[in-house]
C-alpha cells in the first residue's frame, strides 16, 4: 500500500508546482492545476481591500459558463437552491454570477481552497452534455439513500489536519453494526476531480473515529469511469462505488 503521508506531500507539492501567478491592473490572476469541464485550468482573481484583507473571485466565469451551455441557474428554483446549498457548504458568497470569498493573511490558504472546491462542486452538479438537464446526481444519490432507509447527516463539514475545512455530501453515524461512513458524490469522474476529493478524506480521517470509512459514488450513467480513478481512490483508502453497482453497497451502508 502506498504510504499515505507521501501521497499527501506529493499532492501539496503538485499544487505548489502547478500554480501560476500573473499581475493584472490591481488584481492577481491565479491559475490553478484544477481543471474545469472543458479541461481548462481554473483561474481565480485576488485583490487587496482597504481594510487589509483580500477578496478572491472567479470573475463570474463558473456560472456564466453554465448559462452559455444552456444551463440557466436562476430560471429553475431547484437549480438555484442546489447552488445556494453548495456554496453555503463552502462558505462562498454569490453576487450576480460572481462567486467570491473574503480572506485575511491568516486564513488566505483555507479561503482560497474553499473557493476552488466550490467552483469544482458547482461545475460537477450538472450533466451538461444534455441540452435539457433533467436531474442532479447528488439528488439521485439522496433519493437512493432515503429509499433504502439509510440514515445520514447531509452537508457535514470537518476540519482536516492541514487546517482546511472539507464538506462531505453525506455522513452515516456509527452504529452497533457499522462504523462512521463518509459519502461524497462525483458526477463527472476525472482524475483531477477524484484526486482533489480524495484529499478531503485523507486530510480528515485522522481526526475521526477509528475504523471510519469513505465511499465515493461515481456517476457512470452515460460514461465509463477510467480504471486509474478507481486505483487512485483505492490508494487513498476510499471505496469507489459505481452508480450502476450501487445496490451492492446498500447492506453495508444501512448497517
Amino acid at each position: 500500500m502506498t504510504d499515505i503521508n507521501q501521497l499527501v506531500e506529493e499532492y501539496i507539492q503538485w499544487l505548489k508546482d502547478k500554480t501560476i501567478l500573473r499581475s493584472l491592473k490591481g488584481w492577481t490572476e491565479i491559475t490553478t492545476p484544477h481543471l474545469d469541464r472543458h479541461n481548462d485550468y481554473i483561474q481565480i482573481y485576488v485583490k487587496s481591500e482597504d481594510d487589509g484583507g483580500v477578496v478572491l473571485t472567479d470573475d463570474a466565469y463558473t456560472i456564466d459558463d453554465l448559462e452559455t451551455s444552456g444551463c440557466s441557474i436562476d430560471s429553475s428554483p431547484k437549480r438555484k437552491k442546489m447552488v445556494e446549498v453548495t456554496l453555503n457548504g463552502f462558505g462562498v458568497e454569490r453576487t450576480g454570477n460572481t462567486l467570491f470569498v473574503r480572506a485575511t493573511a491568516d486564513n488566505f490558504p483555507v479561503r482560497k481552497h474553499s473557493l476552488i472546491q466550490a467552483i469544482l462542486a458547482v461545475n460537477d452538479l450538472f450533466v451538461l452534455s444534455k441540452p435539457s438537464i433533467e436531474s442532479f446526481f447528488l439528488e439521485d444519490v439522496n433519493v437512493w439513500l432515503d429509499s433504502n432507509d439509510i440514515r445520514y447527516v447531509p452537508d457535514a463539514t470537518f476540519k482536516g489536519r492541514s487546517g482546511f475545512e472539507h464538506k462531505f455530501d453525506f455522513v452515516i453515524p456509527r452504529s452497533k453494526k457499522g462504523p462512521e461512513r463518509f459519502i461524497n458524490t462525483i458526477n463527472n469522474p476525472r482524475k483531477d476531480t477524484a484526486q482533489s476529493a480524495a484529499f478531503s478524506w485523507v486530510d480528515t480521517k485522522d481526526f475521526r473515529m477509528d475504523g471510519s470509512e469513505a465511499f465515493f459514488v461515481l456517476n457512470d450513467d452515460d460514461k465509463q469511469v477510467p480504471d486509474d480513478i478507481h486505483q487512485a481512490l483505492t490508494n487513498y483508502g476510499i471505496t469507489p462505488v459505481l452508480w450502476s453497482h450501487r445496490d451492492e453497497f446498500v447492506e453495508h451502508l444501512a448497517a
